[in-house]
């Protein structure tokens, strides 16, 4: 079996590479094409996530699950993949052609055919992608290598190939062709683990499974890709700029949280069928305990200084994002309790059709609010929809792990933490009076208070076995 410190390793560098490659390359394209163009691709890149997820419906999870539970058995391993993968192809074919009809009968959608004519190809190619068997197997370490490897191809073709405000549709199509590279690499790599095999083909016993679970995805959706579709819609692109802007910082951040989890749940599908409910308690407290560290001073650190980082990331003409990213910094902590309680809890217990009710509840929420407030508040409205439609999720999933007492809830670790946090806040407004003349360079100052700061605190205070020994891995590895 892997090792679980390598898998976290690998999940570590691909997200810093997440979080690098996007500070490397948003700040240049949102500059070169502005917000009314860079609002138009987030649009139309939205439209083609939000068919993307009736197109995978619950592959994502179901098909780690299914893949680590084969994992020892190459046959019964070959016949899950087959199985699974027959069912994300159908369901590819069908999201294709609804959205081929909807591109030329729905008149909203006239503007952005070209550009969504070529995100067709992204949606085809997402099939493919085989990314869930790659984690199923915990191979996290070929994951990471080539997705570094693609990334890096993508922003040397973006400071190439995007030099104008005109070329927004080169910029749509490399973000288009670096899905369709990913997803053909994953098939010539994925002989090495499994075979498409039509002996033993049975996707019957998945087909519920893979419907409650994209059923799942599909009203989570209602709040994340639906929500930049309706403002599209009912505003200009402009707005669109702004709120994706906002949002896209923050989807940055919370990635690195969302990647712990994923390496996680192969893990701790495994603990659970060994009946080791000790580890497993064990992994979930720590989990909760990084969260609280790391996210408190993180969502301080937002708020305190939104309008300089959204100056930094997207330049000038971008203000109107200023509220919206301090409406949604709270989900740092909101998503990371989600994702703890649902992908390292809910899961791998298989509470498939309480998951769904979850996000019943969170898409009611959201469509609801949506109606309501974006018409009127725009890219706030937007930021508001998403903010209140985690929350609903988040309290339905923390009910139905702990009970409506809500007895286990790590309710006072997280009051301890924002406790110890205060005098940061006082920091951090301090250094607002202080004339330190340029945005980037208030960002580094303010960035290295906080960063100090959570170091005294996990270090000195808490003294988190986490982080300290994260902390002395790093030290020994220097030394050598």
């Amino acid at each position: 079996m892997p090792s679980l410190k390598k898998n976290f390793f690998y999940s570590a560098l691909l997200t810093v590479a997440n979080y690098v490659f996007p500070l490397i390359t948003y700040p240049y394209v949102s500059r070169v094409l502005g917000v009314t163009n860079i609002g138009m691709c987030n649009f139309v890149d939205n439209i083609i996530n939000y068919f993307l997820v009736f197109s995978t419906m619950g592959i994502s999870v179901l098909g780690v699950r299914e893949i680590a539970a084969a994992r020892d058995d190459r046959e019964e391993r070959n016949r899950v993949f087959s199985s699974l993968l027959f069912l994300n192809v159908l369901t590819t074919l069908i999201a294709t052609a609804v959205l081929l009809v909807s591109i030329f009968v729905v008149p909203s959608l006239v503007p952005y055919r070209k550009l969504l004519l070529v995100g067709v190809a992204k949606l085809l190619a997402n099939s493919l992608f085989l990314d869930w068997l790659y984690r199923g197997v915990e191979e996290f370490g070929y994951i990471t290598y080539r997705s570094v490897l693609i990334k890096i191809l993508y922003i040397v073709s973006i400071f190439l190939f995007v030099r104008k405000a005109e070329d927004y549709g080169v910029y749509f199509l490399l973000l288009t062709l670096s899905a369709v590279l990913n997803a053909l690499v994953n098939i010539l790599y994925s002989g090495k683990y499994v075979r498409v095999t039509f002996r033993g083909l049975s996707p019957g016993p998945l087909v519920m499974p893979y419907l409650v679970l994209g059923l799942n995805y599909v009203l989570t959706s209602m709040y994340t890709s639906f929500n930049v579709i309706f403002l599209g819609m009912v505003h200009d692109p402009e707005q669109v700029g702004y709120y994706t802007s906002a949002t896209k910082i923050l989807s940055i951040v919370t990635a690195f949280f969302t990647a712990c989890t994923t390496v996680l749940l192969p893990r701790m599908s495994a603990v659970l069928s060994e009946g080791k409910e000790d580890v497993f308690r064990s992994f979930v407290e720590k989990t909760f305990n990084i969260l609280f560290l790391a996210g408190v001073p993180l969502v301080i650190l937002i708020e305190m200084t939104a309008g300089d980082i959204i100056r930094v990331l997207s330049g000038a003409g971008y203000e109107g994002s200023n509220v919206p990213l301090m409406i949604v910094a709270p989900l740092i902590l909101i998503v990371g309790l989600e994702e703890i309680l649902i992908v390292q809890v809910m899961m791998p217990r298989k509470m498939d059709r309480r998951i769904l009710r979850n996000s019943v509840y969170g898409a009611i929420v959201g469509l609801s609010l949506n109606l309501l407030l974006v018409r009127l508040l725009k890219a706030e409205g937007s930021a508001i929809v998403w903010l209140c439609s985690e929350t609903a999720v988040l309290l339905s999933a923390a009910f139905a792990v702990f009970g409506y007492s809500l007895k286990g809830f790590p309710g006072k670790r997280l009051l301890k933490d924002i406790v110890l946090y205060l005098p940061l806040l006082v920091l951090l407004w301090a250094i607002r009076l202080i004339p330190i003349p340029t945005a980037l360079l208030r960002c580094i100052v303010n960035g290295m208070v906080a960063g100090s700061y959570f170091l005294f605190v996990s270090c000195r205070v808490v003294k988190d076995p986490v982080v300290m020994g994260l902390l002395q891995s790093l030290l020994s590895w220097k030394k050598r």
